[in-house]
């Protein structure tokens, strides 16, 4: 009997029918269980455990206690790395958009699901998810994976430092006052609920990387997804949902809170209007779509993942449009000097898609 079969006897769903999920871009891995107590998922993250289960245990009751939905804790078991986690559904929006829903009221949930999320009041002791902390997170794939695989060379630490206080003074004009954000908030990671009400009927997972940051970021992951297409129509409704519940990234500032930690004041009939929102989606939105591009160089090269390379072309269309912001200036310098155009994208090499 492996760890696992134990874990799972011993919480009452030794005889429950197991199903594999789909592995992500992580190292995470999930399985539905099926016939046991309850509907559960087993989250297995015996690989890092101290990367994974810690930051889900410390983030979930907290999101809970502000009225979003995410999965219930049923068990743990802290040395083995194993989670047993309620299941909220076989369907994700990702999967729904996949079969043809109408994108429109599902980025719509979505956004407003998002709004409920920046309101809450982030817990003591979150990573920042600064300029400083992305220039790393860039670093360690554009840098460290594309660059190689593109141009051939290593780049030397004069390079090193030009691009990681290009992506800091990209991203610097935005770190006042920082709020809870996901970090990943995109289709794949929200699931419907139809039964609960308001900002509830979108339950939201996989939140273990929240940090404090600008609200913008999360947008940006909703609505220039590096997995899918967003229309025009879908992005709009995804943003006004947003504004209209009183997101905190449409006003340019945390929203004030009642006594139980919601926002309050807020008009759905009157959103905020943000002139700067545009131009925080550009900048937050330039360095993740850069980072993303080369994750997948990443995944492909070190992790056996190639699969994801075909998200390539996408990333780095989201990235040049970015670019033309001014907002995106200091980063949009940096890749003039040192990357011509029409290297920009998959490196060719081993096959790759251009």
């Amino acid at each position: 009997m492996t760890g696992a079969d134990a874990f799972l006897a011993a919480h009452g769903f030794a005889a429950a029918a197991r199903d594999p999920l789909p592995g992500d871009a992580g190292h995470r891995r999930y399985t539905r269980l099926r016939g046991g107590p309850v509907p559960a998922l087993l989250m297995d993250c015996s690989a890092e455990p101290e990367v994974d289960l810690h930051p889900f245990l410390f983030i979930a009751p907290h999101l809970a206690a502000g009225g979003l939905s995410v999965p219930a804790v049923l068990a743990r078991d802290m040395a083995a790395g194993l989670l047993l986690v309620e299941d909220l559904g076989e369907q994700t929006h990702a999967g729904l958009l996949d079969t043809g829903a109408d994108p429109v009221p599902l980025y719509a949930a979505a956004g407003q699901a998002l709004a409920a999320l920046h309101a809450v009041p982030p817990p003591p002791g979150l990573p920042h998810w600064n300029g400083a902390a992305m220039a790393r997170a860039a670093a360690g794939t554009f840098l460290d994976w594309w660059w190689p695989a593109a141009l051939g060379t290593t780049p030397d630490a004069r390079v090193r430092a030009a691009f990681e206080a290009a992506v800091r003074d990209t991203v610097a004009p935005l770190e006042a006052s920082p709020g809870l954000v996901h970090r990943d908030f995109f289709p794949a990671n929200l699931t419907p609920l139809p039964d609960r009400p308001g900002a509830r009927g979108v339950g939201i997972l996989d939140f273990q990387d929240a940090a404090l940051g600008h609200p913008a970021y999360d947008l940006v992951s909703l609505v220039e997804d590096a997995r899918r297409d967003v229309s025009p129509a879908a992005r709009a409704a995804a943003l006004a949902a947003y504004r209209a519940a009183g997101g905190a990234a449409a006003s340019g500032r945390q929203p004030a809170r009642t006594s139980d930690g919601h926002a309050a004041g807020v008009s759905a009939e009157q959103p905020a209007a943000d002139p700067g929102l545009d131009a925080a989606m550009a900048a937050l939105g330039a360095v993740r779509h850069l980072r993303v591009a080369a994750l997948w160089v990443r995944l492909h090269r070190r992790d056996g993942k190639p699969r994801y390379l075909a998200h390539g072309p996408r990333c780095w269309a989201l990235l040049e449009r970015a670019l033309q912001h001014p907002a995106a200036a200091p980063l949009a310098a940096f890749l003039d000097q040192h990357i011509p155009a029409a290297v920009r994208g998959n490196p060719p090499a081993e096959g790759l898609a251009a």
